[in-house]
């Protein structure tokens, strides 16, 4: 049986004043707890107290953005995941991830990546957001591939962050900074580890969305498809085979960045850049 569409938040969705004001709230708690962060990374304050003033700030942050999403992706017709939409949800569902990490992680300098990403992709979606095309019926099979889609693409977004902060500190390390890093962040092996865990749960995410997706979707390699299904496979690829090679050549440091920064823009350009063809391009 469907699940009954479910309307608008009302007081949020008629004001148009608040539909501006509560995005522009949230980037500057976003830009708040990376100030935090940056702050902490750079001395001004100590990192542990930068690390909680980034995470205290980063949740009013994250449930306003709920708020925004809810309001502007959640129509009676299905879910509103235009490019922009996509874009600000990936953003929020990293944070969340985050957050949710750093009760049993340091991850906190995740968050030099993943707040002013969520903070801009919000703001695009709240200001050059348009009503779009791209609606998921609601109480469809097709939300499980929509919902495993998603969370790869947060899980995966992370593994790219820390892949980031991992150069970010490796190169350091190399040019004998270490005195600075080596204080802030953890060992450069726990950061390896951290960045294969992320990469193993985002691959099994990856893998359910693309067996739902051979399950539930009619046709994967229909002419609006076809490019988001090849690249999303060949990005599978590439996370498989870095895992493997973890596992049985020991990869690791910069061989390990350049593969996940290569999965990572291939998944992107497959979803992300079909949807701007689609949405952008030939509907203009």
């Amino acid at each position: 049986m469907p699940v009954p569409a479910l309307e608008y938040p009302p007081v949020l969705c008629q004001n148009p004043a608040m539909q501006t004001l509560l995005p522009s709230i949230a980037a500057m708690a976003y830009a708040a707890a990376l100030a935090a962060l940056v702050a902490g990374v750079s001395g001004t304050v100590a990192m542990a107290r930068g690390e909680r003033g980034a995470m205290a700030l980063a949740v009013p942050a994250a449930l306003l953005h709920a708020i925004v999403l809810w309001q502007d992706s959640w129509t009676t017709a299905g879910l509103n995941l235009s490019v922009l939409n996509a874009t600000s949800l990936l953003g929020w569902l990293m944070t969340v991830m985050l957050l949710l990490a750093v009760l049993r992680h340091p991850v906190q300098s995740l968050g030099l990546v993943v707040f002013p990403f969520a903070g801009l992709a919000l703001l695009a979606a709240a200001l050059l957001g348009v009503p779009g095309k791209a609606l998921v019926p609601l109480g469809a099979a097709v939300d499980i591939h929509v919902l495993s889609s998603v969370l790869a693409y947060a899980v995966l977004g992370l593994a790219t962050a820390q892949a980031l902060v991992l150069a970010w500190q490796e190169s350091s390390l190399r040019r004998r900074r270490a005195g600075t890093i080596i204080g802030l962040l953890p060992p450069l092996q726990n950061m390896e580890g951290l960045l294969f865990q992320l990469l193993a749960s985002g691959f099994l995410l990856l893998s359910l969305s693309l067996v739902t997706g051979w399950l539930f979707v009619e046709n994967l390699f229909a002419q609006d498809l076809v490019h988001k299904t090849v690249l999303s496979m060949l990005a599978w690829v590439v996370f498989a085979a870095l895992l493997i090679g973890r596992q049985r050549a020991g990869w690791r440091g910069r061989t390990a960045i350049r593969w996940t920064l290569t999965g990572f823009v291939l998944l992107a350009l497959g979803y992300f850049g079909s949807k701007v063809v689609l949405e952008v391009i030939l509907a203009g």
